[in-house]
């Protein structure tokens, strides 16, 4: 994956508060082994920590800013982003926006931007205080992305994914699925409480996926706000293979295989790892968003 060295990168969309603390409290996310194993089968590439039983303890959602802020100093052109990882993620929050911007007034309606916050160690939300355990995720009561860098390396050591740029851009282009999701009505869907692989929790997970298809087939045609140009210049089949390995290495029953040593299928809450190949792919070879009713 490349980006065009002379397109600037619009650091607004990102807030970093690396190096931050929670002023008053500690976030909780549950005691023992038992809580990170289920934070682990349950939460990943989910929503926020409101829905995940998490507390905030009085923590307050803004965060006080120490050594924050590296992005906006650092990440100004492509060229950025192709030598930083924090940068690259800074590009493809770009990249993704202007897609959906572009889709959203292609069908005559208006796209609501979502930031992205790169946390380190734990972050207040106004969906509860997180820590990075929880894995990546959008809170929609603040419509904002939140990511832990962190995490790309858990990926692969801890999930078993090859890892790569592209998939790193898959996880984001993922969350902001959740955000298209929020936007249009469907997010709610998944709130009923109920797990398996055919609930609501799982078709909402797996449309996720396929937005995030639906953005890769765009991502070298969209133009960029500051060239006119594409902001993502190639996309590889390597790349494309990075972003199917690591939605297979975040399939339900990849992870509980790893963790519990069995498959329950009735518990699944994101889908199994053909499930979530196969609606990446969906939406990566058509290009449309209309081809994502999982629910139908």
């Amino acid at each position: 994956m490349q980006f065009d060295d002379d397109a600037d990168l619009d650091t607004s969309e990102v807030q970093d508060v690396r190096g931050s603390r929670i002023p008053g409290g500690r976030a909780t996310v549950g005691g023992g082994i038992a809580g990170v194993i289920a934070l682990i089968l349950g939460l990943l590439f989910g929503v926020g920590p409101d829905q995940l039983g998490l507390s905030s303890d009085g923590a307050d959602p803004a965060a006080t800013s120490s050594s924050a802020g590296q992005v906006q100093e650092s990440c100004l052109k492509g060229q950025d982003a192709n030598s930083r990882e924090d940068c690259r993620t800074v590009a493809v929050v770009n990249s993704v926006q202007d897609f959906w911007r572009l889709e959203f007034q292609r069908r005559d309606a208006t796209y609501a931007g979502a930031r992205t916050v790169l946390f380190s160690q734990q972050v207040g939300t106004a969906c509860g205080a997180a820590t990075s355990a929880v894995g990546p995720f959008y809170c929609p009561g603040d419509r904002k992305v939140y990511l832990d860098l962190g995490f790309f390396d858990d990926l692969r050591t801890k999930f078993g994914s090859s890892g790569g740029p592209f998939a790193q851009a898959y996880v984001v282009a993922h969350e902001y699925g959740h955000h298209v999701q929020n936007l249009m009505g469907t997010l709610g869907r998944s709130q009923d409480g109920r797990q398996g692989e055919n609930s609501n929790a799982v078709r909402v997970e797996l449309q996720a996926d396929c937005y995030a298809g639906v953005w890769a087939h765009h991502a070298t045609t969209t133009p960029d706000e500051s060239t006119g140009r594409p902001l993502i210049t190639e996309l590889t089949r390597a790349d494309i293979r990075d972003g199917l390995d690591a939605a297979a290495a975040v399939g339900d029953d990849r992870i509980q295989e790893r963790y519990q040593g069995r498959v329950t299928p009735e518990s699944w809450t994101h889908g199994s790892a053909a499930q979530r190949q196969q609606w990446f792919s969906t939406g990566f070879s058509t290009g449309d968003m209309e081809r994502c009713d999982t629910f139908a």
